[in-house]
């Protein structure tokens, strides 16, 4: 029977890139130097730390600017409130969505329910996967889902036959 799955993933190599060109830029910028700024990545999140709220911003700038050169989403970020550290410091979460939410996946299955398409929609997990007997069938699903523009990149991947 033919399937696919829809997830939400990244490529966590190229988060990796683009935290260490993130990093690389932040040393040579003239406006860092001499800064307490860093820009530390635990694979879950990225946590940057800066002197104040002003260069907390550059720093959260860089950071994006280098995700989506390397083909990162945007959607796939969250961040974070920028919070008061220790000595004058400023801090802030961006994490990294990965998975699709339960709540998320709810959605697609009753959308796809209400589209009255003649196939199936069950979740698993962090992924959603449709089944049907039709390849065209999967195909307006994949358009449909597509079409209502979810808030966070969605791949859809293992489309069998």
């Amino acid at each position: 029977m033919p399937s696919f799955d829809i997830v939400s993933k990244l490529d966590l190599q190229e988060v990796d890139n683009a935290v260490n060109q993130a990093r690389k830029e932040v040393a040579t910028r003239f406006d860092f130097r001499g800064s307490k700024s860093r820009i530390d990545w635990d694979h879950k999140q990225i946590n940057l730390v800066a002197d104040d709220e002003f260069k907390m911003k550059s720093l959260v700038d860089i950071v994006i600017e280098k995700a989506v050169r390397r083909q990162l989403d945007r959607r796939a970020l969250d961040i974070g409130k920028v919070e008061e550290a220790g000595g004058g410091l400023a801090k802030c979460e961006i994490k990294l969505k990965q998975g699709v939410p339960v709540e998320t996946a709810r959605e697609i299955v009753k959308q796809i329910k209400d589209a009255k398409l003649k196939v199936q929609a069950q979740i698993q997990e962090d992924q959603v996967r449709v089944s049907g007997k039709k390849r065209d069938d999967l195909q307006q699903a994949i358009a449909l889902v597509k079409a209502k523009g979810y808030d966070l990149p969605l791949q859809f991947i293992n489309f069998r036959d």
